[in-house]
């Protein structure tokens, strides 16, 4: 399977995702634990079924020194043990922004109460600006069918 095109060959979208990843770049100096980052990111990207995007966190994070069981556990988060009340609120926020076509009032206040009271108001921001690069990178991923399974820890660092 090839990518119907290479966002980094385009002149114009490679601009637009060299800015993403530098909105990604800001964000992971934020002070929202990397981990639950990652989290958010894996899940959406479940979500949004970008294989891509699965793969390239999976490995990032498991590089990086996270646990295969808690992120084998991320898809079914509700009923696993392995995850903290902030992570589980920010799993929460991560379903609830990311499932908007799905018909939902986007983020509920019980579920934006919840997070806040285990993030201040700079990890919340943070976490919103984490939930919508990934969205980005995961709708244009899919878009162009980019193939899953050969991405490499690192490899766009």
């Amino acid at each position: 399977m090839e990518a119907r095109l290479n966002p980094f060959a385009s002149p114009l979208l490679g601009k637009v995702y060299k800015h993403l990843i530098a909105a990604n770049a800001v964000l992971a100096e934020s002070t929202l634990p990397l981990a639950t980052q990652e989290l958010v990111k894996l899940r959406a990207s479940q979500i949004n079924g970008c294989g891509f995007c699965v793969d390239m966190h999976f490995k990032d994070v498991v590089h990086a020194g996270e646990e295969a069981t808690r992120l084998n556990l991320v898809a079914a988060w509700r009923e696993a043990t392995v995850f903290t009340e902030a992570e589980r609120a920010a799993l929460e926020i991560a379903e609830q922004g990311t499932r908007l076509a799905d018909g939902t009032a986007g983020v509920t206040d019980e579920a934006w109460a919840n997070a806040a009271e285990h993030y201040d108001e700079e990890q919340l921001a943070a976490l919103v600006g984490v939930l919508a690069v990934i969205n980005a990178f995961n709708r244009g991923n899919v878009a162009l069918r980019m193939p899953a399974g050969s991405y490499r820890p690192g490899q766009f660092a």
